[in-house]
This record gives structure tokens, sequence and C-alpha cells, in this order.
């Protein structure tokens, strides 16, 4: 079975040598998603000392950012929200962020209810604290 990459000009730029997406089939798999800003490279909600301490740390708005990034990857691959079918959340904190992230999900999921899955880790390549892997079913 042939397939097919995404590389999203309107997402952030991945961290290392793989595509945002790649459609195989009518499934769209989504290489993961963190909430850097697109146009900064920035961590929304995050602020550091120059000795690199945290000065300001808001979760809630990389939980938002985040999602903002799924969906510009979806619109530039060719799909759309609804239809995501599996979210797969890593967590560097879950104790300390899992609440928020349940809270701020359901905002987006209100209507549409992909599988879900959360996994609480060490940490991930840059520092944030979420990151998104997700599977969509599309059209054509």
């Amino acid at each position: 079975m042939a397939s097919e990459k995404f590389d999203a000009g309107s997402a952030p730029k991945p961290v290392g040598l793989y595509p945002h997406a790649r459609r195989a089939g009518n499934l769209l798999f989504l290489s993961g998603i963190g909430p850097r800003d697109p146009k900064t490279d920035g961590v929304p909600g995050l602020e550091r000392s120059t000795s690199g301490n945290y000065t300001r740390f808001d979760f809630e708005a990389q939980c938002h950012s985040v999602f903002q990034n799924v969906r510009r990857v979806l619109e530039d691959s060719g799909a759309k929200w609804e239809d995501l079918v599996d979210v797969t959340v890593f967590l560097t904190d879950m104790k300390r962020d899992f609440h928020t992230y349940n809270r701020v999900y359901a905002e987006y999921f209100k209507d549409h209810q992909p599988c879900r899955t959360t996994v609480g880790i060490d940490s991930l390549p840059t520092p944030i604290a979420i990151e998104l892997k997700c599977i969509a079913v599309v059209d054509g």
C-alpha cells in the first residue's frame, strides 16, 4: 500500500527528520504534535530566566496550543477535526496536569469523542509538558 506524507506549513516544524503526517489508505497518522508556536517556535505559557529556570508556567496555554497545532496539521493534510478517531496524549507531570488537560480536552471534544489514551512520561525532547499522537480516518 502506497502512502503519502504531509508537511504542514502552518504548524511548528518537526524537531527531527519525520513528516507531520502520513496517509495510508483512508488513515491519517499524525506524528507527535506539541504546543510550540509555529511562528516563534516558543512554548506558549512558558517563560524562562536567562539561567534556564521557569519564571512562568501555564499548562492550560500549552493544552490550547497543542490542539490548535493538531488542527493545523489535520487541515494541511486534507482532514478535519471531526475525522480524529484516536488520540494519545503524553504528559510530563500526570499528577499536576491531568485534571487541567481533561477539562480543556472536554472543551475541544464535547461533540466529537475519539478514543483516548493518556500516558505519563519523564520528559519530551523540547521544554514542553504535553504532546499528542493522533489518528484520523479520511474520505477519498
